[in-house]
């Protein structure tokens, strides 16, 4: 699929920028502007993605979904990009999913044609901007029930409009997040849907396994989605063939391919798996759930090397107030600190060759962040100037791109090759 942009423009409003010569500034003329980071053409702090990271974690989560014969909707929530939902899609993505009418609206207006909302659509207004986006034949949208409420107000407003809606029952689990908890809430759900045949229709059923901690857990509650699938289909519930069967955040993935992948085979169900953090990665929460599936699944074992971090903060040391002390130009507005502090990872002198990597025994340590301050711990006597530059690596992506409006994309020699908008 080709994907357009509405005059998507460099904006020189935006922190972590070079010097634009005009606001109109197309953002596919990026590369034509020739920044280099470490020529220090661009303002920091900034928020930069490395080209090469970028398409080995694309290559490597379509090979994988691949491999058990299921298909990938990632979640656009983590990056709210359209230029790298163009990337994900052109490498082999079924569609998009996202959280919200706003998300959604983003999406579409940046070329998405296809996306599952993987979240209950509540409120009149939030309604309506899907019944516009609905009027394009082209764009097919999903989205998600798990009460009769819910189910009365979508079929009233979209009764309305004369436009059918496409429902996913979602699953839960006692003290869970969203979803139906029981066969009886279940079936009341599927008779308030039969309340409104020319409008709406049920497409399959989806579930998040995220909010369990333990694979028995997730196991059963997969099983159960699967069950659920299988006897609704039986019973001629779902009016799209394939009916979709949806799981799988950036941390149980693996597992989902495996329960769901059988279902898959006949043709009669479509399994649509939904990760979204592999994309750019990280250092914390994300790396260590990807350690766990390295050590517990088979398939990605044998895929070579792992999925990798490819998103880092600049900024500047601008201050060594005591020997073993340094405060950074990095801070709250510009880092996620929700699941860990960001990482110290590279450290450049500008005018020297290049960027070395920080080790872990030098003690280089963040403590903690105010808005726009990084304490950083460092040993008396380390080779560290005012002006020096420090790559972090962070923990929890989807939290740091949302305080970003443009990110830099750099090659191998840090040249910008693109700059990429986001839609928080």
């Amino acid at each position: 699929m080709k994907i357009t942009y509405q005059n998507a423009t460099i904006d020189p409003r935006s922190k972590g920028l070079g010097t634009v010569p005009s606001a109109s500034v197309p953002l596919e003329s990026a590369a034509n502007l020739e920044w280099n980071l470490l020529a220090e053409d661009v303002s920091l702090p900034a928020a930069v993605l490395y080209a090469d990271r970028i398409e080995h974690n694309l290559q490597w989560m379509q090979a994988f979904v691949a491999e058990y014969g299921v298909k990938l909707a990632p979640h656009g929530k983590t990056t709210m990009a359209p230029q790298l939902f163009r990337r994900q899609l052109e490498t082999g993505a079924w569609g998009i999913t996202l959280a919200t009418a706003h998300q959604t609206r983003a999406a579409y207006l940046g070329g998405v044609q296809r996306v599952l909302m993987a979240n209950q659509l509540v409120g009149r207004h939030n309604m309506a901007m899907i019944a516009e986006l609905l009027t394009d034949p082209e764009f097919e949208f999903f989205c998600l029930v798990d009460s009769v409420d819910g189910v009365e107000q979508l079929g009233a407003f979209f009764e309305s409009v004369r436009k059918p809606l496409q429902l996913l029952i979602e699953l839960g689990v006692p003290g869970g997040r969203t979803g139906v908890r029981d066969d009886a809430q279940r079936d009341a759900v599927l008779a308030a849907i039969a309340r409104y045949p020319d409008t709406l229709r049920l497409a399959g059923i989806e579930i998040y396994e995220g909010v369990l901690a333990d694979e028995a857990a997730v196991r059963t509650f997969l099983r159960r989605a699967v069950e659920t699938t299988r006897a609704l289909a039986a019973q001629g519930r779902f009016a799209r063939t394939p009916a979709i069967l949806s799981g799988a955040g950036s941390a149980w993935y693996d597992v989902v391919a495996e329960e769901f992948a059988q279902e898959s085979k006949s043709g009669a169900v479509e399994v649509i798996l939904r990760p979204g953090c592999y994309v750019t990665h990280d250092v914390g929460i994300y790396k260590k759930a990807q350690a766990a599936i390295l050590a517990r699944n088979p398939v990605a074992k044998k895929m070579g090397e792992a999925l990798l971090p490819a998103l880092q903060l600049w900024a500047y040391v601008q201050s060594i107030p005591e020997a073993d002390r340094a405060i950074v130009a990095l801070g709250k507005r510009d880092a996620a600190f929700d699941s860990g502090l960001p990482v110290p990872a590279r450290h450049y002198r500008p005018g020297t060759p290049a960027p070395r990597e920080i080790a872990a025994d030098e003690g280089w340590e963040v403590t903690g962040l105010m808005d726009q301050h990084a304490y950083m711990r460092i040993a008396p006597g380390a080779d560290l100037k005012v002006g020096d530059m420090l790559a972090f690596d962070i923990s929890h992506p989807c939290l740091t791109f949302d305080k970003w409006r443009q990110v830099l994309i750099v090659d191998e020699q840090y040249r910008v090759t693109e700059v990429v908008e986001t839609y928080f």
